[in-house]
């Protein structure tokens, strides 16, 4: 039988399925080489391989850091990168932490810029964004610097057209709830490293094929942390709660928005320990924050083989009222009350 003549409407089954997250690079990258701790110009060039030393003090030592934060095309045709300036003092932060040379403040600022002013053709529309990765990483060829930090380093800077964090957008979120493991080792739990997240992986992959969940949540001792990707946040009709800032965990900035947010909004906010007997009978909302996951709301919790509800099982309503506050001001639509917003292009 011949096929209908004239254009089609995609249903929902139709459409392809988005590609997941961060795996389509952008055309474009910025590198800059690290010589004695001297930083050259950055360099705006096509993505491609790069070439590393087997020496490299990086592949033996894991001196590493990067960020990750968004570049916003708002429904006006603007591109906005989002608090920029604090991913900026986050990797500094993380490059002492990781006894790497730390970027002069100035230049990594520009290839930030200069990395999404030139992959704005593959900046999306609402609700996608493009996701800009900085990263450093020891270059230094020496293989008996165990006890040496890395004077020579690499920064780049790439860039990933993105949608949502999570496949199947806004569902409610599964977790875990690991009460003896870490998530990381404490004196790096700051420092935003690829080690610190490889520490979880294996924890976060067991448990997504025993329980079908998307991520743990890291509670050793009894007392909560974080997921192995996000801040985690418990949310009610009057307040958000969640674990006071220490040197063990990341300092995230999407939990510093939503914070800020929830203040504006009237919440009174919390920032203490949470004890996992008080997850487990919260009456509220939870959700984690993070520049990848943005808002996302956790609807059960998996503790010692038991489920657990939280609230009617969906995405609260003070979670959504909080992610969409956060949208608005990201994509250029809600007031800019803060100054978070820096116009690219």
């Amino acid at each position: 039988m011949a096929a209908p003549s004239g254009p089609t409407v995609p249903t929902t089954t139709d459409a392809p399925a988005p590609p997941p997250f961060g795996t389509v690079p952008a055309g474009v990258m910025v590198v800059c080489d690290v010589d004695d701790g001297v930083f050259g110009q950055p360099q705006v060039v096509p993505t491609a391989d790069i070439s590393l030393h087997p020496f490299a003090h990086v592949l033996h030592y894991g001196s590493a850091c990067f960020e990750g934060l968004k570049a916003h095309r708002g429904h006006d045709g603007v591109v906005r990168l989002f608090r920029y300036e604090r991913h900026v003092e986050r990797m500094r932060r993380s490059a002492e932490l990781m006894l790497l040379p730390p970027p002069p403040e100035d230049l990594l600022r520009q290839a930030i810029e200069s990395a999404v002013v030139s992959n704005l053709d593959v900046t999306p529309a609402p609700p996608g964004a493009l996701y800009v990765r900085p990263m450093l990483f020891g270059t230094e060829a020496n293989i008996g610097a165990a006890a040496a930090p890395s004077r020579d380093a690499k920064l780049l800077v790439v860039c990933s057209p993105v949608g949502d964090y999570f496949a199947g957008g806004g569902r409610p979120l599964r977790l875990l709830v690991e009460t003896e493991l870490p998530r990381t080792t404490p004196q790096f739990g700051e420092a935003k490293a690829g080690a610190n997240y490889v520490m979880a992986l294996g924890v976060t992959r067991r448990a997504a094929a025993e329980f079908g969940v998307d991520q743990v949540l890291f509670a050793p001792g009894g007392s909560v942390q974080e997921t192995g990707a996000a801040n985690f946040l418990l949310i009610d009709n009057d307040r958000v709660v969640t674990r006071a800032l220490d040197g063990s965990f990341l300092h995230g900035v999407t939990r510093d928005s939503v914070l800020t947010l929830a203040r504006d909004l009237g919440y009174q906010v919390e920032e203490r320990e949470i004890t996992v007997e008080e997850l487990l009978g919260w009456p509220g909302e939870a959700a984690l924050a993070g520049t990848a996951a943005v808002l996302a709301g956790v609807g059960t919790l998996v503790h010692e083989g038991r489920e657990v509800t939280i609230g009617d099982g969906a995405v609260g309503p003070n979670t959504e009222r909080l992610r969409e506050a956060l949208v608005a001001i990201q994509q250029g639509a809600g007031d800019d009350r803060h100054g978070w917003r820096t116009v690219v292009a």
